[in-house]
């Protein structure tokens, strides 16, 4: 880490351990700032962002069934959060994982513990603060069985660790987190903060994430850890029913101008323009989220229509492939508890409606998967972002 690019020590400054001839730089933060002064731009930023989120709350108190939207938007987050950390997993390997007994890839597997964190955190949430409890049970399931199951989960790190150095050296990393004997000192801080009264949850949660990110507290799964949080500090503060903000979208679309925002914090003070971009992020992704519903309901709605016209079980599927547009017939036998056979007529006659298409190709053992199409079109469609946030 090369200390002369630090020159603005408001949020933190480069240090190396006294008396130590092979010691290298390290950044040693600042407590996160209790009274910052925004500028005309982010408050601007900050009014757009807490319109489209009031949007989005009132969109999730008006589904009767919440998790219409929230295992699909769940998963969305668990996706791009995983890819920023080099996770390959697409969303239809994650949901033709759902509905299949196969064996997950490593990938696969990874979302699916940040999904489990996330629901995790989400029944924690209602009885602990957002604090280093909460937090290390997050981390602990989210490394469970997967990569990074030997670095310590559920534990803060006891060693230094580096950020960006091709050749695994603190001189060459672009950063390089405080040393583990300053990590509990400045996450207590950091556990005062977010749990603080505040009128302006949205600075609250940009400031959290910064500071998460730079006390760096595990040796790996800090970053997913990190986001994961946002969704939990919005809901814990009320400004959204359930996690329905996908931020790590937006995130990854622009994942290096996110590392260097953070980094320019470090470095040079530049946290106005951080909070801008997390704003940005946070309507863009509130924007999405609301179209996508919008979508999703809509084609809920049609089929359910339909559906009632018979004397079936039809609605019943409706209401699975809405949630995992990918079914097999296995998978419709066990959820409607069903026999092999009426589920293979309801994927049938689903099928003669044009809701759902088999896929080319069989799983293992000759498994045939069915698409709802329309409803996996409306989940994976890219974001439209109109530019750079």
């Amino acid at each position: 880490m090369e200390p002369g690019t630090f020159v603005d020590p408001r949020f933190g400054r480069p240090e190396r351990e006294p008396g130590n001839r092979w010691s290298f730089w390290y950044f040693h933060p600042e407590p996160i700032p209790r009274n910052l002064e925004l500028d005309l731009r982010t408050v601007d930023a900050l009014s757009e962002a807490d319109a489209a989120l009031g949007q989005l709350h009132g969109l999730g108190r008006l589904l009767r069934d919440p998790e219409l939207l929230l295992g699909p938007y769940i998963l969305r987050e668990a996706v791009a959060s995983s890819r920023i950390e080099g996770t390959e997993a697409s969303l239809s390997d994650v949901l033709r994982a759902e509905v299949s007994d196969d064996p997950r890839d490593e990938d696969v597997a990874e979302v699916e513990r940040y999904i489990a964190a996330t629901r995790q955190g989400m029944r924690l949430v209602e009885g602990l603060p957002l604090g280093r409890r909460l937090v290390c049970a997050l981390h602990e399931t989210l490394l469970d069985r997967v990569r990074g199951a030997e670095k310590r989960p559920g534990e803060f790190r006891r060693t230094p660790v580096w950020i960006g150095s091709a050749t695994d050296s603190p001189d060459t990393a672009s950063f390089v987190p405080p040393l583990p004997t300053l990590v509990p000192d400045l996450f207590a801080d950091w556990e005062r903060f977010v749990n603080e009264p505040t009128r302006r949850p949205l600075i609250t949660a940009a400031l959290m994430h910064y500071q998460f990110e730079t006390i760096h507290p595990f040796l790996d799964g800090n970053g997913r850890i990190g986001r994961l949080l946002i969704g939990l500090l919005l809901v814990e503060a009320g400004r959204l029913p359930t996690p329905l903000l996908y931020l790590s979208g937006y995130l990854e679309a622009h994942r290096r101008e996110y590392y260097d925002r953070l980094q320019a914090v470090r470095e040079r003070g530049e946290v106005q323009e951080w909070l801008q971009f997390f704003l940005t992020a946070v309507k863009r992704q509130a924007d999405d989220a609301i179209t996508r519903a919008r979508t999703i309901i809509d084609l809920r709605e049609r089929y359910l229509a339909e559906a009632m016209t018979t004397r079936s079980r039809l609605p019943q599927l409706v209401e699975i492939v809405v949630r995992n547009p990918f079914v097999t017939v296995s998978s419709v036998e066990k959820s409607l508890q069903v026999t092999n056979q009426g589920a293979r007529n309801l994927v049938r006659d689903a099928e003669r409606r044009g809701w759902l298409r088999p896929l080319e190709g069989r799983g293992r053992g000759g498994r045939t998967y069915w698409i709802a199409h329309e409803v996996f079109s409306a989940l994976e469609a890219p974001a439209r972002y109109g530019g750079l946030g």
